[in-house]
């Protein structure tokens, strides 16, 4: 799903990107619920970035109030019967023409997904947030079904004013 958004990107640049697990719901510009893996996954674009929703997990990355956890590299934890893993990487393109294919070659990798959220902001055509379940996720390596191995997600930020991509991914597996 693609939204267009009217209101201004309220991240600038992925330094300013914080970590958290276990918010609430925050207000949300789209949302898009998807069922998988037993799961409803709730892809939320922010004004300040993404939530996603699953199950028993909240994850937020996005500019939070000060006292937040910066972005980390990986993270991972154990919840109830779930254990989830984390990781996220930066791209710094060097001029606009390679970040603006970058960020166009991902918009139309999801675009017409009915399990992505793809949201651009007024200001640069290259200003978006996007947010996809793990198209890898549908099955584990012995052809097991999702609901077994877990669910995944990836997101991407883009920065124009900075040509950065930030991209993370998800995974959270149900225990045995």
């Amino acid at each position: 799903m693609l939204a267009t958004l009217d209101t201004p990107f309220a991240d600038s640049r992925a330094d300013a990107l914080s970590f958290a697990l276990g918010l609430p719901p925050l207000d949300a510009l789209a949302v898009l619920p998807v069922r998988r893996a037993g799961l409803t996954v709730h892809l939320r674009l922010l004004g300040a970035s993404h939530q996603v929703i699953a199950g028993p997990l909240s994850e937020t990355v996005a500019c939070l109030p000060h006292g937040a956890e910066p972005l980390p590299g990986r993270a991972a934890t154990t919840l109830p019967s779930w254990d989830y893993e984390f990781t996220a990487t930066t791209s710094a393109h060097g001029g606009a023409p390679e970040f603006g294919r970058a960020v166009e070659a991902v918009c139309a990798r999801l675009l017409g997904r009915d399990d992505a959220l793809t949201g651009a902001f007024p200001g640069s055509r290259h200003a978006v947030t996007a947010l996809a379940l793990d198209a890898d996720g549908e099955h584990g390596e012995d052809g097991e079904d999702a609901e077994e191995t877990g669910i995944g997600w990836r997101t991407w930020h883009a920065y124009p004013q900075t040509r950065e991509i930030v991209m993370t991914r998800s995974r959270l597996v149900r225990r045995r």
